[in-house]
Formats: structure tokens, sequence, C-alpha cells
């Protein structure tokens, strides 16, 4: 007779079906993919191993409709997968955001081994659909029209155990022409003060100790609730959250930076001298062909009060360079404002066409050679004026929050990684004693380079944290199944100032 431990030694225990999750485009792509990890491994998946190449039960794509070749770059990797699938039966493929609300349809027309298709409305049905999908063997397409809830209510799985992304609201209400983001995004909605203070209240108490407001127009928050000054209101409540170090926020809105936000950013010790203010374009014509409700004066306005209030705060911003109409006399607009707002560092970024957009179908498309040409001038004056800006920094003293995997030759060269309060890169010497991402060190800048800074001497203090200690703790959960953990997400963290990037502007701010 069989005893019951012997029957349940002989059941076979099923290994969990893995998942892997590619996102494209910004940084809302990047925080709904931490929800869509959460989901995922609340409904039992567990991550692939890092650089598994879609050898995944579920692989999913977080989708940008608003990058060069977003599409091609998509059924690109769809029809790589393909034979894949086929070889490993029961794998499943999902396909969602910005384009996939876009296309809809079209994708599993395109891609018809593709099982599920889902919006940026309705991030939370996801392992609803892919069950669906696989009990009932047909593709599954569901495209909410308006949000179905606050990404912030769902799981989430962070990528960083110091740093994290808090959504303050989603959609936006601008009509820029170059921008197809409202309409796939919606409106803005606004989530209540008191739900995000919560948040943030409850990541500290986990060990975050960096916080990156997010917004498709960060600024603009409270226009949904009917309080103008409710984003600087934010900004102070950060302030008094105890053991909250850092307060970051994305994207802002030249329209909407009032003078009240930055008052705010000045008189509230954890929000950082860091501001990202795109610019698109220089020239007043052009920015009132983009639908842009500000003009040069307006923006350079902007930027001084800001250094009157915090001196040492680093600027970064976004420009376009071709779009449609643009002249010559418009583009030396342009490289004006660089030189005078002096940007720390700079997305730049062709124009292309965006099927959807009012300026696709613009007259007076300006010539590729042209803008190949106008751009190259652009990134050459910029890059000389994010060098000469990194010099000004050589023999600052500067506290870092040491960072996780920003510095490529960390390994070869001895050195550690961290963020500057500005959010400068700063690369500097391994110190003896063992510091941790999230630990905070103090050190002297040696040298200066365009894109990052170098602290070559001895580290002259080092600071063990709350963030620290967490990361420590998440590391030693992980570290039996390290080979499954990480898996090629972009960073998460306060989000990188890029110093320059080849494409089309995302157009979300």
């Amino acid at each position: 007779m069989t005893s019951s431990s012997d029957r349940s030694q002989a059941v076979d225990v099923q290994e969990p079906k893995t998942y892997e999750v590619r996102t494209y485009g910004c940084q809302m792509n990047v925080h709904d993919s931490e929800r869509l990890s959460g989901l995922l491994e609340g409904a039992g998946y567990v991550r692939a191993p890092e650089g598994s190449d879609g050898d995944a039960d579920v692989v999913v794509f977080n989708t940008c409709a608003v990058r060069e070749n977003a599409d091609n770059r998509l059924y690109g990797n769809l029809g790589r997968l393909a034979p894949m699938k086929t070889k490993r039966p029961g794998m499943q493929i999902a396909v969602g955001g910005c384009l996939a609300q876009k296309d809809r349809d079209t994708i599993v027309k395109k891609a018809p081994w593709v099982d599920v298709v889902f919006g940026t409305h309705n991030i939370g049905k996801l392992p609803v659909l892919l069950e669906r999908a696989r009990v009932q063997e047909e593709a599954q397409v569901e495209i909410a029209e308006s949000l179905e809830a606050f990404p912030s209510t769902l799981p989430t799985r962070r990528e960083s155990a110091y740093a994290a992304w808090v959504s303050i609201s989603v959609g936006c209400n601008n009509t820029c022409t170059f921008c197809i983001v409202p309409a796939l995004r919606g409106k803005e909605k606004d989530r209540r003060t008191g739900d995000i203070l919560a948040e943030i209240e409850a990541l500290v108490g986990e060990g975050v100790s960096e916080i990156t407001l997010l917004g498709q127009n960060v600024n603009a928050y409270g226009s949904d609730i009917g309080d103008r000054e409710a984003f600087s209101k934010l900004l102070r409540a950060c302030g008094q959250i105890e053991g909250l170090e850092r307060v970051r926020f994305t994207s802002p809105h030249p329209r909407d930076f009032t003078d009240d936000v930055i008052a705010a950013m000045a008189e509230t010790p954890n929000v950082m001298p860091q501001l990202h203010m795109p610019l698109q374009s220089g020239s007043d014509p052009v920015l009132k062909a983009m639908r842009r409700s500000y003009r040069q004066d307006r923006y350079l306005g902007i930027i001084e009060k800001v250094r009157a209030a915090i001196p040492h705060a680093a600027i970064t911003t976004d420009i376009i360079v071709g779009f449609p109409g643009e002249t010559e006399e418009d583009f030396e607009q342009t490289m004006h404002v660089a030189r005078e707002a002096r940007f720390s560092a700079a997305f730049t970024f062709q124009y292309s066409k965006r099927p959807g957009t009012p300026a696709a179908t613009m007259e007076n498309q300006v010539p590729k050679e042209v803008v190949q040409a106008r751009y190259e001038r652009l990134v050459a004056l910029q890059e000389q004026i994010s060098w000469d800006e990194n010099k000004k920094q050589v023999g600052r003293t500067l506290e870092l929050m040491v960072a996780e995997g920003e510095g490529r030759k960390d390994g070869a060269t001895h050195r550690l990684s961290g963020r500057a309060p500005d959010n400068r890169l700063v690369h500097f010497t391994k110190p003896d004693q063992e510091v941790r991402p999230g630990d905070v060190v103090t050190v002297e800048v040696t040298y200066a380079a365009p894109h990052h800074l170098l602290a070559e001497g001895a580290v002259l203090d080092v600071r063990r944290t709350r963030a620290g200690d967490a990361w420590e703790k998440r590391n030693a959960a992980e570290a039996p199944k390290a080979a499954g953990v990480m898996l090629g997400l972009p960073k998460i963290g306060a989000p990188e100032p890029l110093p320059v990037a080849t494409g089309s502007g995302c157009g979300c701010d």
C-alpha cells in the first residue's frame, strides 16, 4: 500500500512559467513595465534569466509610437520570435503600450502568432488576457478607450531598491503638432495628493530614499483637480516626509512653469537642483507651428529665474531639429538659446514624420541632408557647452548617491559611480570599506568630461543608509536565483539626462 507521503513525493513539481518584458520609449513606459512585471509575478510567473532573448514562456513588448521606426522595430522583433514560438508549445507573446493603442487589430494581422494586444489604459488586464488566450486558443485584442485603473494602484516589481518612480498624473491636454501621445494616453487625469503622498511614504518605509514624480506634463498637475498651485504644494509636502532624501520630477512644460514652482524647488531641501525643461525649438515661428504655448523670451526668462533661485541647478532639455518649415534663421535661434541657456545636457532629435500627427502633413518638410547638417552643428555646440559646464564642477565637494550599473567601466577601473544632487554622473575611486547602491559618499571632483565627472582622490566620507540596507536585503533575497532576476529593462531610479540622442522627440512634455 502506498502512503500519502509516497504519493506526494511522486507528484512532479511544475516549474513556474518565466516572463520577459521589453520596454521602448519614455519614462512612463518604463514605469508601466514595472507594473506589468508586478502583475505577472503576482500571477505566479518568475523573471527569465538576463540575456534570455525571447527564451521565456511569456514575452511582453511595451511599445512606443513616437520613436523613429517604432513599428518596423516591433515587427522585426516579433518576426524573430515566430520560429522560437513554433518550437516552444505554450509560449505566449503580448504587445502593449502606445503602438498597440494606435495599431490595435493591425498587429495580429501582421503577426498572427501574437497572443495578446492591450493598450495604455488597461495594462492591469494582462494576466487575464494571457489566460483567456491560452484557454480559447486565439488572440485577445482589448484596447480600452479610457483609463480603467490608475497604474499606481497595480502591483509593481521595481527595478531599484533605493530609487522609485511615482506617477502623479497620466495623459496630456496639450496639442503639440509633432506628438501623438495625447491621442494614445488620453486627457490628463490627476491622482489625489493624499494617494501620492501615501505611496511615497510607503516606498520610504521600504527603504527608498529617492523618488521621481512622473507625468506626461508633470507640472500641469492640478488642472484636473482645479488647483493651479497643486504641484508646488506637492513638492513642499514631499519635503515633510522623513527619510526621503531626494525628490526629482519629469517632465515639465514651460507653459505651466510658474514662480510658485521655482520657489518650492528652492525652498524645499530634498528637491534636487535639477531641471529638465523641454525647449523643442528656439524659434518663435517654429514654436507657434508646433503649438507650443511659449516663446523664446518666456523660456529664457524661466531659466534665468531658476538660476537666480538655485545657482547650482543643472538644466537639461529636449530639442527637435528640422521641424517642417524651419529656416536657417529659425535654426540659428535654437543655437542662440542653447548658448544662452547653457544646458548641462540635451536630448537632441532629428525631426521625422509621425503618422497621425498634424506635422506629418505640413508643407515645407526640410530635406534630410539639411536636417542632418543642422543636427551635427547643434550636437557639436552642445558637446562643448556640456564640457565647459562640467569643468566648472572640478574642485567641488559633492554628495553622491551610489548607483547600480551606471558605470560600464567600473570593474576595469576599480571605480564606483553615483549621482550628484544635480543628477550629474560621477565615477569615483572605490573606497576600502564596503559601499552599497543607495549609500551616500562625499567626494571631490578632479576631472570633467562632457558627459561625466571623475573623483580620483580618496572618498572623503561614506554614509550607510536605509536605502543601502534595502539594496542589500533585496540582493541577499534574490541571490539564489540571481540568474533569473535581472532582465535588461532600462535602468530605473533617477532618470539619466542622456547628453545626445538620435531619433525623434517623444513629445510627452
